[in-house]
């Protein structure tokens, strides 16, 4: 998945759960820590297998269900102990829904879950058949730009723009949350400084 499908999952899934539990959208911070949450995953392990070799795949540490569950769980302690629940909650959804996003993904392409994306180190993936470092990024972006030029307009939009379109329009109903974070801590620390001054 793109990151851009990995943070429309993830706030999709992050909002609707709120919803069905009768609690309000999300909010400015909970929102952010789930964007981050969502590309977390491939932070860590993109650079470490395309810049630095560490890996021989994308796909190892980070999206690695022995890494994910007990972060998730680490995080969601520490939520409770300092009365951070939603923050805490947005982080785990969003990194969490990575994960499923990678395992269900190949679906569309009309190949089975890849349960084994997330099993690593016991399930190992397919190494890179050659080394493209950093600039592996653009080879996938390119290759992505080619096939939708080559697909129909209903598969384009079923497969390709369908969750991120309806992400987008939940999150402008929910009153776009995350957006409006710049300004409140600017507003914050405008008022520290003042108050510093007196």
């Amino acid at each position: 998945m793109w990151p851009w499908e990995h943070a429309a999952l993830g706030y999709l899934t992050y909002s609707l759960s709120r919803r069905a539990r009768g609690q309000a959208p999300p909010a400015e911070l909970p929102t952010v820590a789930l964007l981050f949450g969502t590309q977390l995953p491939d932070l860590i392990d993109k650079p470490l297998s395309w810049g630095l070799g560490i890996f021989t795949t994308g796909s190892a540490l980070g999206h690695s269900l022995l890494f994910a569950v007990p972060l998730g769980l680490l995080i969601g302690v520490a939520a409770v102990r300092t009365d951070r629940r939603a923050l805490g909650a947005g982080f785990v959804v969003g990194y969490w829904s990575h994960l499923v996003g990678d395992v269900v993904n190949p679906l569309r392409y009309g190949d089975p879950i890849a349960v084994d994306r997330v099993l690593w180190p016991f399930v190992a993936q397919e190494p890179y058949d050659q080394d493209l470092g950093l600039g592996r990024g653009l080879v996938y972006f390119g290759e992505l730009f080619e096939s939708l030029l080559s697909i129909d307009s209903v598969t384009l939009v079923v497969a390709y723009l369908l969750l991120t379109l309806a992400t987008v329009a939940l999150w402008f109903a929910d009153g776009a949350p995350g957006v409006g974070l710049p300004g409140q801590l600017g507003e914050r620390l405008r008022t520290r400084l003042e108050r510093g001054r007196s």
